[in-house]
């Protein structure tokens, strides 16, 4: 009871608090298709064509996240959408509570600066693959903050975390970003600022340039073998991402999402700006780097919080030292004090073991997810087994590859499988646009299933050769349609 201080009754307060706000219902279209490649890899082996949908059926694919698919996989098989919450939360959690060890400063100045960090990076927590990058992005950040501020030495971990993160997620790219903005960061330190006590010597920024070629070797050492290298090129490439799906696109500043976003810049601007310390050229390319990452792409926004989030308290603490606004640790407490944290800490727990319990409650996650996903489609699909093919939204075939495998897709969130031209097609025809029959009669589609109000479903509903089979008369569904070819079989 002695040990258990307000500060550290703060932190186990503050960890409590983010797993609950890591813990969501899984709605992402795109955890689903993650779930049905990991069964198949599971119990068929490695994928290197497709087997999901009919318009690139047999094409090559290289399927760089098959080892968080087989995560996702597992925590669905264990405990369903539980699983899937808590496999966000733990990621999530994991992964500030990282960057929490490159924080300066108080625990109170940390959480404080944590609590912004989550809210910035929470708006692209779900359960995907793109967690697994989340956690590593902030391991790699913190093994280059020991070795330029702590002096430890531990580079070498690098190309390990390199080789597992080629074998869970693309997002080993975000990898390679930090690793050679550091390297930028520590030349320029060495030009214009030799001599500081954090940056790194000539002979350590050697040593990082070895390393990260190192990295790229045991990046390599994967089922696809040096594929994997072009993949991040080649997906960014694919101007239709920024066309249609919103991850892609400049974050809206109009939605309070993103929010936190701007508040974490801002603040790291005026922090820096504040106080003495020399803003130091790592932190700025790293800060300045990934805020353009994230202007450009709102999927980005996660790794700024990462990287932003202990530069953000460099600087605060500094602002604090300089003008003596230091809050003295307390070591011990007496017994009865302790006893007092301890029952905080208990009622804060239990009750957000409350909130968890409630949001992941199955009748609400029932209800949230008919709002996102087709999940009445795919149980009329299995219930009438209307005859294909199938044309699908591209938001909902992932949800359909894994409640609906008996229709293979027409199109889903594989982008780099697809490419340009083919998802560029896709857009023209779901929109209602002029060619949507020629799409539709080149690739036999006997069923269509699309947002309800799209231009393909007005177009659909007034051609004489198409009739809705969903919702039917006396039904209601005002997220989706299905429309079958009259006369098919």
């Amino acid at each position: 009871m002695r040990r258990l201080t307000i500060e550290r009754a703060a932190l186990l307060i503050l960890f409590v608090l983010l797993f609950t706000l890591a813990t969501r219902i899984p709605v992402d279209t795109d955890t689903w298709w993650h779930i049905r490649s990991g069964e198949h890899t599971l119990t068929r082996g490695m994928i290197y064509t497709d087997p999901f949908s009919f318009t690139a059926s047999g094409q090559p694919w290289i399927n760089h996240s098959w080892g968080s698919q087989l995560i996702l996989y597992g925590a669905w098989r264990l405990a369903g959408n539980v699983g899937l919450a808590l496999y966000t939360s733990v990621l999530a959690t994991a992964g500030m509570a990282v960057v929490y060890r490159m924080c300066a400063g108080s625990v109170y100045l940390r959480a404080f600066a944590l609590v912004i960090g989550a809210a910035t990076a929470a708006v692209f927590w779900s359960a995907r693959p793109q967690m697994v990058s989340f956690l590593l992005s902030a391991v790699l950040l913190y093994i280059l903050y020991l070795n330029k501020r702590q002096h430890i030495d531990h580079l070498w971990f690098i190309p390990a975390l390199m080789l597992l993160w080629g074998n869970l997620h693309a997002g080993f790219s975000i990898g390679f970003i930090l690793l050679f903005g550091a390297i930028a960061g520590e030349v320029l330190g060495n030009i214009f600022n030799r001599g500081s006590a954090t940056v790194v010597s000539w002979a350590g920024v050697r040593k990082l340039l070895l390393v990260a070629a190192v990295s790229v070797g045991a990046l390599v050492i994967n089922p696809y073998g040096l594929q994997i290298l072009a993949l991040p090129f080649q997906t960014v490439s694919i101007g239709a991402l920024q066309n249609f799906i919103q991850e892609w696109n400049s974050p809206n500043f109009h939605g309070r999402e993103t929010w936190p976003f701007i508040f974490l810049l801002l603040g790291v601007l005026g922090a820096a700006g504040g106080s003495r310390e020399r803003l130091d050229w790592t932190d700025f390319l790293l800060v300045s780097g990934t805020a353009f990452l994230a202007l450009l792409a709102g999927r980005n926004i996660a790794v700024f919080a990462v990287v932003a989030t202990p530069v953000l308290t460099y600087h605060l603490d500094a602002i604090l030292n300089e003008r003596g606004w230091v809050l003295r640790s307390v070591k011990s407490v007496t017994p009865a004090v302790g006893r007092l944290n301890l029952i905080l800490l208990a009622v804060i727990s239990l009750g957000a073991l409350v909130v968890i319990i409630g949001t992941l409650n199955p009748v609400g996650v029932r209800k949230a997810q008919e709002q996102y996903l087709p999940v009445r489609v795919t149980e009329f699909l299995s219930a009438e087994q209307p005859p294909g093919p199938m044309f699908n939204s591209y938001n909902w075939g992932g949800y359909l590859m894994f409640a609906a495998p008996q229709y293979p897709v027409f199109v889903d969130g594989r982008t780099d499988m697809y490419g340009d031209v083919f998802l560029t097609r896709w857009l023209d025809t779901a929109t209602g646009g002029d060619g949507w029959q020629d799409t539709l009669n080149e690739y036999g589609i006997n069923l269509v299933v699309i947002e309800n109000g799209s231009g393909l479903a007005r177009q659909l509903a007034n051609s004489a050769n198409w009739a809705q089979i969903y919702p039917r008369a006396g039904d209601e569904d005002e997220q989706a349609v299905v429309f079958a070819r009259r006369g098919t079989p």
